[in-house]
């Protein structure tokens, strides 16, 4: 049995793309979707075996539960009344337009305990727990992803957290072992800009004194910054002209998952996410990508050691 990672995505999507297929015809593709869904499925492409976690319901529900089934992913779902959140895409001009969105509505309160208590035994199998963010942002508690963390790391198991303000400041609470965020999300938890080097540095050390064990900040096609309590790296990801932004940073994570449940240092895990995420960029799918292309693209990925 490959290591496991745990994803807890509490509202994985029933995703819809519109596409151009020729002159007067279009393709209408359903696919599942989601922070959560994009994380599990490049960490099952790395080796992994994923365990997700999250609500599933609705008439939404029902057309997402088979689409979740053709993952390469265990399936923890939680029954809710609400319906599942569904978004439309329509990239007929080559761009990504967000023409419809539905997000779910809140679950009650038996429905959270429920998600919780199945994560938390999942993430107890597991080497590694990813915490993601609900759709929309405040459709939980926040104290859930603190607890979630604490009850892990507790138990054993190392955690990834990949979440914005004020959910981020809780899960610091319970002391994460790896924090990712990218630079904007830095500015929302430091309340002040977050776009020079500068500002960066001292930002992730805010977020180390917070709790966390090591923090990457991520800033696009710029080399990302990593900084644990002893070392600072950059992360210098391979160059492209075309491709496509959207889900790199979940690729990363996944990767990331993938690598520290094999029991990859850290330098190492950093380095597969950013192949991973570069994997990503080339394609059009999200979290998407094969192990031929990252392993590929690994020794294109420089990772340096900086002062502090």
């Amino acid at each position: 049995m490959p290591p496991s990672v745990t994803v807890f995505s509490s509202h994985p999507l029933l995703g819809v793309t519109i596409e151009r297929r020729g002159e007067d015809q279009d393709d209408v593709h359903m696919h599942p979707a989601g922070q959560g869904v994009w994380v599990a499925r490049m960490a099952a492409e790395l080796g992994s075996h994923p365990i997700l976690c999250g609500f599933i319901g609705g008439e939404t529900g029902t057309v997402l539960r088979p689409l979740l089934d053709t993952l390469d992913a265990e399936l923890r779902l939680v029954r809710t009344d609400a319906s599942a959140g569904t978004y439309v895409v329509d990239r007929r001009s080559g761009e990504r337009e967000m023409v419809a969105t539905a997000w779910s509505e809140p679950p009650s309160r038996h429905e959270i305990d429920d998600l919780f208590s199945v994560t938390v035994a999942a993430a107890l199998e597991s080497e590694v727990l990813v915490v993601c963010g609900g759709v929309p942002q405040d459709a939980l508690p926040l104290e859930i992803y603190g607890n979630l963390v604490a009850d892990a790391r507790a138990g054993g198991t190392k955690t990834i957290v990949d979440l914005s303000p004020p959910g981020l400041n809780k899960a610091l609470e319970g002391g994460a072992d790896f924090i990712k965020l990218s630079n904007w999300q830095l500015g929302q938890f430091l309340e002040a800009d977050a776009t020079e080097p500068e500002n960066i540095r001292n930002g992730a050390r805010r977020v180390l004194e917070a709790g966390a064990g090591c923090v990457m900040v991520t800033r696009g096609g710029d080399p990302a910054l990593i900084m644990t309590a002893d070392k600072t790296w950059e992360l210098i990801p391979p160059k492209f002209t075309a491709g496509a932004a959207e889900g790199s940073g979940d690729s990363m994570v996944g990767a990331l998952a993938a690598a520290l449940a094999q029991g990859k240092s850290i330098e190492d895990a950093v380095r597969w996410g950013g192949a991973a995420g570069a994997t990503n960029f080339l394609r059009h799918g999200l979290g998407t990508g094969s192990r031929d292309v990252v392993s590929d693209l690994l020794p294109r990925v420089e990772l340096r050691e900086v002062e502090a």
